[in-house]
């Protein structure tokens, strides 16, 4: 008997358990950020006075006081953690040591350069990905290999290899593209290729072990017995089925190349949370690197939700599976 489709109550049950276990997700690594800055050494008070003075050395207890009752850093441990993993829900990722501003604002004002810039690198990198796979496999001995092997060393290359590679060769020498701090859509190509160049042979690799294996389904033989033309049964039978384990790993994906941003914007010297990561890591400023961390965290989690709408939109049988 087939399952219905429309089931509101089950659908609400999956939607309220995928809630769940993003808050859960959320609130581990919120635990994980707090108990690494108590695992920091030395004393956080004195450690914030040695930054806001540009001095390093010991400071009274009366001299530390305001920093303390500020912070909450002479709290119990338990009340210090409940008001930190509390103000996420109250969008509180606490204050900046050196901005003295919320960790949010820090944050905020650099997130959408960054999140523009994963997004461009993953439709860049699955369109790439695709191209080669719909191209490639199964055209012959000398193509296919040709992009398997492109797959496999694109795949291996490591972000900041790439970008440098790239900022060299077209900026430095050829001088197409801006050296550095370019913002526009033309500044922006080479830090998505170094993004996307990695990733595409990564999601290539998996497209085409699958692609290879569904065009020899029957149901694929069965379309061409009707006279459908080779490019059409790959665009409508065969890459609607191979990109399923791609799409799985794409959630996985858009996390990283939040994190790979980072090494991009900092070779390119463009805006975004890796300056902000930087500087607040070289200045030792604990609730703002704990944020980013917590952003990362977040973006995962979204990014697999959507993941779960992907499999959906491209097979809507498995609607009735789950």
């Amino acid at each position: 008997m087939r399952t219905s489709p429309s089931n509101p109550a089950a659908t609400l049950r999956r939607v309220a358990y995928k809630l769940v276990g993003a808050v859960a997700v959320i609130v581990a690594a919120a635990s994980v950020t707090f108990f690494a800055q108590l695992a920091v050494p030395g004393d956080r008070a004195t450690t914030l006075m040695n930054l806001q003075t540009g001095q390093d050395r010991k400071w009274t207890a009366a001299e530390l006081a305001p920093l303390n009752e500020r912070f909450g850093f002479k709290d119990p441990i338990v009340v210090q953690y409940l008001h930190y993993v509390g103000g996420l829900f109250r969008g509180d990722l606490g204050t900046s040591y050196t901005q003295k501003r919320p960790v949010t604002e820090v944050i905020g004002g650099q997130l959408l350069p960054s999140l523009t810039l994963t997004v461009a690198a993953l439709a860049v990198a699955w369109t790439l990905a695709l191209a080669g796979t719909l191209l490639t496999v199964r055209r012959g001995r000398l193509l296919s290999g040709l992009g398997a092997t492109w797959e496999a060393l694109t795949a291996s290359l490591p972000h900041y290899w790439v970008g440098v590679v790239l900022l060299v060769v077209f900026s430095v020498q050829l001088r197409v593209f801006p050296i550095i701090g370019g913002t526009g859509a033309w500044g922006s190509v080479l830090p998505v290729l170094t993004l996307a160049i990695p990733l595409a042979g990564f999601l290539g690799q998996v497209t085409r072990d699958e692609f290879e294996q569904v065009l020899g389904q029957p149901f694929v033989t069965t379309a061409r017995t009707r006279g459908m033309s080779d490019l059409g049964v790959r665009l409508r039978h065969v890459l609607r089925h191979a990109v399923l384990p791609a799409i799985t790993l794409s959630g996985w994906a858009l996390g990283a190349l939040v994190a790979g941003a980072v090494i991009a914007e900092n070779i390119f010297g463009r805006p975004g949370i890796g300056q902000v990561l930087v500087t607040a890591v070289n200045t030792r400023d604990v609730p703002t690197v704990s944020g980013i961390v917590l952003v990362v965290a977040a973006v995962y989690v979204v990014a697999n939700l959507l993941v779960d709408l992907a499999y959906a939109i491209v097979d809507p049988r498995l609607k009735t599976a789950r």
